[in-house]
């Protein structure tokens, strides 16, 4: 993870008035649990636009190729969320960068220990709030 982490970090968008923009895209299997609540939790974090959605026909938003042009990053719970995008949306998937957080299906929304394992996943690849930011090389 720790060469990914920060590859990613330094290719953050800048918009013209100097604030970082990043659109996060949360992928689960049904978008009622994990993605809905990393949706939540990371809603409002300055720089960041996010959304979430699931990769089943019952999910509560379905995960669509728009969303996916939309999302500079998508973070997967699962390797098996991944693989049913590659399927679905094959050549969108050919120039998305993706993380698989590996995240199980074992939470309720909104859970607290699910809130920690998102941000511990989830922080190494952007920089939430209470992070100092990344060293740099001399």
């Amino acid at each position: 993870m720790g060469w990914f982490c920060g590859w990613l970090r330094g290719h953050e968008r800048r918009a013209t008035d100097g604030i970082v923009t990043m659109k996060l895209l949360f992928i689960c299997s049904r978008n009622r649990f994990r993605s809905l609540t990393a949706e939540r939790i990371f809603t409002g974090l300055p720089g960041y636009e996010v959304r979430s959605a699931g990769t089943q026909p019952g999910a509560r938003i379905v995960v669509t190729e728009g969303m996916l042009g939309w999302a500079d990053l998508v973070l997967v719970m699962e390797k098996r969320h991944l693989e049913k995008l590659r399927l679905n949306f094959p050549e969108m998937m050919q120039v998305k960068e993706v993380v698989t957080l590996g995240i199980p299906d074992d939470y309720p929304c909104m859970d607290p220990d699910l809130i920690e394992e998102l941000r511990a996943r989830v922080s190494c690849h952007i920089r939430l709030p209470d992070e100092p930011p990344p060293a740099t090389a001399p």
